[in-house]
């Protein structure tokens, strides 16, 4: 006598009776308001830094409720500027040029501080003019301006598209080496956020919002 195949349809069936759990498609974080694109300065650690994070935090606090997201632009901020300081103007136009493109209602602002100020610079050149049309504000602390800072990056040194100029703020303080012609205090080139300069280049960037 020929036995049916008992155990196995038992197992057929128990196997058909599992329910088959599938994972929830992954959902886009929603677009910000406002988008600040922001290059630290030289040695400063990985993220917004010494002076963009306040700068974010102040422009913030001005446009509330709309939202503001700071995004640090992903680059080494080394001494090494011949290496540092294109890394990081590939880096702010791969950013800027991608928020330009999934998020058409969000408008950026754009921000540097030292040898991240020059990144910004020359990220206004780099990317494509229509992306110029994007952007908001600009604002740069301590960009590098002078015989001194040239010296150090070894050559010429970026300088802002025109097209941006008219809703851009350029902060130096007093006797800045970096961004001060003649200037010897290299304390005032950590004096931005102390001096209200951070603050004033926020209400700056919120007036164009």
């Amino acid at each position: 006598m020929t036995r049916k195949p008992i155990v196995f349809l038992a197992f057929a069936a128990v196997a058909a009776a599992v329910p088959t759990v599938t994972p929830a498609p992954a959902t886009a974080a929603p677009c910000p308001d406002v988008q600040v694109v922001f290059a630290r300065g030289t040695s400063e650690a990985p993220g917004l830094g010494s002076v963009g994070s306040p700068f974010v935090d102040d422009l913030r606090a001005r446009v509330a409720p709309r939202t503001v997201e700071g995004t640090a632009v992903d680059y080494p901020a080394s001494n090494d500027f011949g290496i540092s300081t294109p890394a990081g103007i590939d880096a702010a136009r791969s950013v800027i040029e991608s928020t330009a493109a999934s998020c058409p209602n969000t408008k950026m602002v754009l921000g540097g501080y030292s040898q991240g100020a020059a990144v910004i610079e020359g990220v206004t050149t780099a990317a494509p003019p229509q992306v110029a049309r994007r952007v908001a504000a600009t604002a740069l602390f301590g960009a590098p301006r002078t015989g001194f800072s040239a010296m150090l990056a070894g050559g010429a040194l970026p300088v802002l598209a025109p097209q941006y100029a008219a809703n851009s703020i350029d902060q130096c303080a007093p006797g800045d080496p970096i961004c001060w012609e003649g200037g010897a205090d290299i304390g005032a080139h950590g004096s931005y956020v102390q001096s209200g300069k951070v603050t004033e280049a926020a209400d700056f960037a919120a007036s164009r919002l």
